[in-house]
């Protein structure tokens, strides 16, 4: 008999006022008890709900019956069959707005916990049975993946296990793109990630650092060394910023480089060569993963104050609301409504505050949401030292500027077809590169779709000659 709580398995975690004083991971995972209790719940639909709201449509129900069965290597098997970064995904997909969103338990009670058992079975397997890996016999292709986040691995993890030649080209000195240099340890300790790396090392996939694809080499020389096919899986590391008065002000910092010297640099470490100024209070502006990543690191590097500023209400916010939660609970403060209007600075050029002005909600704009409007003689200063522009990116230009007839859309993403395929031939992409910013689960299926799709390709082309 399945198990009938209406309530999930609650998820063990530190407690905010030991977390907000570290960099530990904050949620602890599952125990076998737990995980298996978890299983318990789930009532093995026959229509499968939870796989259509995956975007790499994952066997949900195939490894959660393995874990009820106490068969995890099974279950990782599973996962492993669509999934190249099952530990990755089970701690910072949104499956409460995808998987879990369709769970049937969900109706009447809470839905079955699909990426805590997914973090537990990955878990299992990367402590236990690492070592089971065969690398598939090669096909003769090479293969070129630009770029090590999630759509580049996954791509690259699924061209190897069809037996293809695969090089990854990283800009930075490490690999794991946004999963190293954006998420923070206590969301996703980066032994995770470099031991789901280890697993595509040994099914062949290579891996060169500092090659900035664009300067060192580029595209064109690519495909004249013996690629057969490309993947752009660049990212969007190009931060956003308002525009507003003060913005170069002393103390202002984009998320992308506040989260890069944190989370790649260590600069919360006394040694490090990179450290960030002793803030004492500090202005996160954006309301998404990566404002929450920001508030939140702030207040791990010891800030007496650490706000949310959000110009619209909580409701509209598109960060989880685990995360949400979480910086609330280790004392972010948060200023909805609320839109900067000017960096106030003092006369060596620091921060000396930030004038902001409230806002109501008119009438929904193109995304959905309701339009921040300025509330009339509604200006305050928020008396803060440090501001973080947490607004969102866009893909850097170097990839399309330095390749010929490559197609990008007004905002500098790479167009592509269902398939993948850029305006070049053997040229795919995906990720945010092709959509902007978005979410890692996101950016593994365009992996998965371009790896099908440049299999399908190279194959067709050498049945032809």
């Amino acid at each position: 008999m399945p198990n009938m709580s209406p309530k999930k398995n609650e998820m063990p975690v530190q407690p905010p006022e030991a977390r907000r004083k570290n960099f530990d991971e904050v949620a602890l995972g599952y125990t076998e008890e737990q995980a298996i209790n978890e299983a318990d719940r789930c009532l093995q639909c026959k229509h499968k709900p939870c796989v259509a709201g995956c975007p790499v449509h994952i066997n949900i129900p195939g490894f959660i019956l393995a874990i009820k069965n106490r068969d995890y290597r099974k279950a990782y098997e599973v996962l492993a069959e669509s999934s190249s970064l099952p530990a990755v995904c089970g701690r910072v997909c949104p499956q409460e707005s995808q998987c879990e969103a369709n769970c049937v338990r969900g109706i009447k009670g809470e839905p079955v916990g699909i990426g805590r058992l997914e973090r537990f079975a990955a878990d299992w397997y990367l402590k236990h049975a690492e070592d089971d890996l065969v690398k598939p016999e090669p096909n003769g292709h090479k293969v070129a993946v630009i770029g090590s986040g999630p759509a580049g691995l996954t791509c690259a993890g699924d061209l190897a296990r069809l037996g293809y030649d695969v090089t990854i080209f990283e800009a930075l000195h490490v690999p794991g793109g946004v999963l190293v240099y954006g998420i923070p340890e206590f969301r996703l300790p980066k032994e995770i990630v470099r031991k789901e790396i280890e697993v595509l090392k040994k099914l062949g996939v290579k891996l060169e650092t500092n090659m900035v694809i664009g300067r060192v080499m580029s595209i064109d020389e690519l495909l004249d060394n013996g690629f057969e096919a490309i993947f752009v899986g660049s990212g969007a590391g190009l931060p956003r910023f308002m525009n507003i008065p003060g913005e170069n002000a002393n103390g202002v910092y984009s998320a992308n480089e506040f989260l890069t010297r944190i989370n790649l640099m260590k600069a919360y470490k006394d040694d490090s060569a990179t450290p960030i100024k002793n803030a004492k209070k500090v202005a996160v502006v954006g309301g998404g993963n990566v404002a929450m990543d920001a508030a939140r690191c702030a207040l791990r590097l010891g800030a007496e104050e650490v706000y949310i500023v959000y110009r619209r209400s909580e409701a509209e916010m598109p960060a989880r609301l685990e995360e949400v939660h979480h910086a609330k609970e280790e004392g972010v403060i948060f200023k909805t409504l609320s839109n900067p209007v000017e960096i106030l600075t003092d006369e060596q050029g620091y921060v000396a505050g930030m004038k902001c002005i409230e806002m109501e909600l008119g009438e929904p704009d193109a995304s959905g949401r309701r339009s921040p409007v300025p509330k009339p003689d509604s200006e305050f200063v928020l008396d803060v030292d440090t501001v973080i522009i947490a607004i969102g990116t866009s893909p850097n230009p170097l990839i399309r500027n330095t390749t010929q007839g490559l197609e990008t859309n007004r905002h500098g993403c790479l167009i592509v077809n269902e398939e993948g395929l850029t305006s070049r031939e053997g040229v795919y992409a995906g990720g945010d590169a092709v959509t902007g910013a978005a979410t890692v689960i996101l950016a593994m299926g365009a992996g998965k779709t371009a790896a099908a799709s440049i299999h399908k390709y190279i194959q067709e082309k050498h049945n032809q000659a």
